[in-house]
């Protein structure tokens, strides 16, 4: 058994838990915020047989795709009298970050 731990972009997510949940894998959702962006993630938790991780991590290649997303930086303290125009710079957002844990003891209560 392995626990799968997918940190997405938010609009990735909806797109990914319907394939997961077409083929069969029940994930659980975590809504999250992080990175120097501070834009919304989606954390999802799927459990599955280890046959099954080359096909979760195919549906996560599917649905999460990185974008380019142009920011502003931090302006810089200027003196008086000083002027500064900051220049956009590009970044790379989204797809995804996969772990893949082992586990060592799982039960389903209902």
């Amino acid at each position: 058994m392995r626990l799968i731990i997918a940190v997405v972009q938010a609009r990735d997510a909806d797109g990914l838990l319907e394939r997961l949940t077409a083929r069969g894998f029940r994930a659980t959702q975590i809504n999250s915020a992080g990175g120097f962006l501070r834009e919304r993630n989606v954390t999802l938790l799927v459990g599955v047989q280890e046959a099954y991780v080359a096909e979760v991590l195919r549906l996560i290649k599917q649905s999460c795709h990185a974008r380019t997303q142009f920011v502003n930086p931090l302006m810089p303290i200027v003196e008086p009298g000083e002027s500064y125009v900051a220049n956009p710079i590009e970044v790379q957002i989204g797809g995804a970050t996969v772990f893949v844990l082992g586990v060592e003891r799982y039960e389903r209560i209902a």
